[in-house]
């Protein structure tokens, strides 16, 4: 017989694990399924050399216990992968989650059936299970993204992908190591690697532009001054773009209105504060291209400064606009280059051409290496839904419904798909802010949807297509005022090959989250609801 549940979750990262506590105080029966062997997501694949988080400790964490925030105790501003799993298993355990959890178990299908108003999700193993609601917690960042080098396969060395990365240890020492790929897991993987590796070799095709960290125990007098005010602590930090970063608020200010002097001291205090307050300098740095051409030009004189080799500072400087890629923080990143057994190979003058048994071989010579690392990022906050067959009404796969890219409400809903819900999804604010707040968001309101059609005896509920076409038109509009659009990154999916470019998250976080309170204040208004045994009871 198949095991029936009220609701599925897939995954048991930071979202799935909170949604999973929601659904529990609802009174609703659950079964969460997790590809992982224990709970964590990101913080369980992504176990690299050097991986943190970029998100100050203290704001990435969870609210919705006042208890938890109490008792746990952070030791840096930005946390480890280790300390982070560490908190993870604490809420796993302290909340009793992991008895309504399967690990090691893919979710290879889910497929809706239109007249019972039920989903049927089926394992990779070929297990099935059937629920009424699916709540898509697979992460915005878990489709890892190995690029297809010709010659991959006949390599005669360890290759490791740094989402991907062992749970044991990884002997670098007497290797040469080559590093593919700087972005964020690559700036902060290459100082740690280069310290142990006897050669590294750091294949770059895009420089990036990388702030320093200002890492540091984290202060005492601080954790317990935002323990004592922890709920005026989250709503600042909810009232900013970001959903973040309240202590240190973007200035209001045009970067045109001060002198030169005052600009280049505003950038050097928050360039000396570390993590990513550089681009909070000025309010038209990510809207105006001659003032983000000031601050790509602060930054690229750091790396001059920095970087003792004139040829390599040059290739270590990023052309493209300053912030339209994501922000990577490091702790002595653009230091590493001035080691003698660091080598920068730039790629984007002379691409890699294959791999051969004995390393990497570009246009420009062969490169010998005894371990290949990928730090290549991800097939983002799409990758991870499509890579399920997903069916919804009529058998309408999701893959189809996306060919020319996503289209959600709220990035909450999809036609054509009653009952699923994807948590953080494009056209949500999602990476643009501090996950941790736009999860609890995100649970908050599905959650608060999943109580009212209880309680008003509806059995199915889904975004229509007008609602959701006049969405997308808002995320493409509000995009459309900034600068993120305008170089090729991930929030555009270019980092994919023959993946459709649409600028995918949406910016700004409290309008965001307003309007979805608004949407639960007005019955739901844009999704269809169908009560029980009836024609739909709303479709506006």
């Amino acid at each position: 017989m198949t095991d029936e549940f009220d609701v599925v979750i897939v995954g048991a990262g930071v979202a799935g694990l909170q949604m999973l506590h929601k659904v529990r105080e609802l009174g609703l029966t659950v079964r969460v399924f997790e590809a992982g062997g224990d709970a964590g997501g990101t913080w369980y694949w992504n176990r690299y050399p050097g991986a943190r988080c970029d998100v100050e400790s203290l704001e990435y964490s969870y609210q919705f216990s006042e208890e938890l925030q109490q008792e746990w105790e952070w030791t840096e501003r930005f946390a480890t992968q280790p300390e982070i799993l560490s908190y993870i298993d604490h809420v796993v355990e302290r909340f009793d989650l992991r008895r309504d959890i399967r690990f090691d178990t893919r979710i290879a299908a889910l497929t809706y059936d239109e007249p019972a108003a039920r989903w049927t999700a089926r394992t990779e193993a070929g297990d099935e299970v059937v629920a009424r609601f699916v709540i898509m917690a697979t992460g915005c960042l878990s489709a890892a993204n190995v690029p297809e080098i010709a010659g991959l396969e006949t390599f005669a060395g360890e290759i490791y992908h740094t989402g991907r990365w062992p749970h044991g240890p990884v002997e670098l020492s007497g290797k040469r190591v080559g590093v593919i790929g700087t972005g964020s897991s690559g700036v902060q993987s290459i100082p740690v690697i280069a310290e142990e590796a006897e050669e590294l070799y750091v294949f770059q095709r895009t420089a990036a532009y990388t702030l320093p960290a200002g890492n540091q125990p984290l202060d005492a007098e601080l954790q317990a001054a935002v323990k004592a005010d922890y709920a005026g602590f989250r709503a600042r930090n909810s009232a900013m773009p970001s959903a973040g970063l309240a202590r240190f608020p973007p200035n209001p200010a045009s970067v045109f209105l001060v002198s030169d002097r005052e600009r280049e001291a505003a950038f050097e205090y928050r360039w000396q504060r570390g993590g990513p307050v550089l681009l909070g300098a000025f309010n038209d740095i990510m809207v105006d291209k001659a003032a983000n051409d000031l601050a790509a030009d602060f930054v690229r004189r750091k790396i001059r400064q920095i970087v003792k080799d004139p040829d390599v500072a040059a290739l270590l400087s990023p052309k493209q606009l300053i912030g339209c890629k994501r922000i990577c923080l490091d702790t002595g990143y653009y230091e590493t280059f001035n080691r003698p057994n660091v080598h920068l190979v730039d790629v984007a003058s002379a691409p890699i051409q294959q791999i051969t048994p004995g390393g990497i071989r570009t246009s420009a010579g062969d490169h010998e290496l005894d371990v290949i690392v990928f730090a290549t990022g991800f097939d983002a906050m799409t990758g991870p839904l499509l890579r399920i067959d997903i069916r919804g009404r009529g058998g309408l796969p999701l893959k189809e419904k996306w060919s020319a890219g996503p289209r959600t409400y709220l990035g909450l809903g999809v036609p054509g798909f009653p009952n699923l819900f994807t948590m953080t999804g494009p056209g949500s604010p999602s990476v643009l802010t501090n996950m941790m707040v736009s999860i609890h968001q995100h649970v908050t309101w599905i959650g608060g949807c999943l109580k009212y059609l209880a309680d008003n005896d509806i059995s199915a509920v889904e975004a229509t297509t007008e609602a959701t076409d006049a969405w997308v038109l808002h995320v493409n509009e509000v995009a459309d005022r900034t600068l993120f659009p305008s170089c090729n990154s991930w929030y555009l999916g270019a980092n994919i090959p023959g993946k459709t470019r649409v600028f995918m998250p949406l910016f700004g976080f409290p309008a965001y989250a307003q309007t979805c309170a608004e949407v639960a204040a007005n019955a739901y208004e844009g999704f269809t609801l169908t009560r029980s045994g009836m024609a739909p009871a709303q479709a506006t």
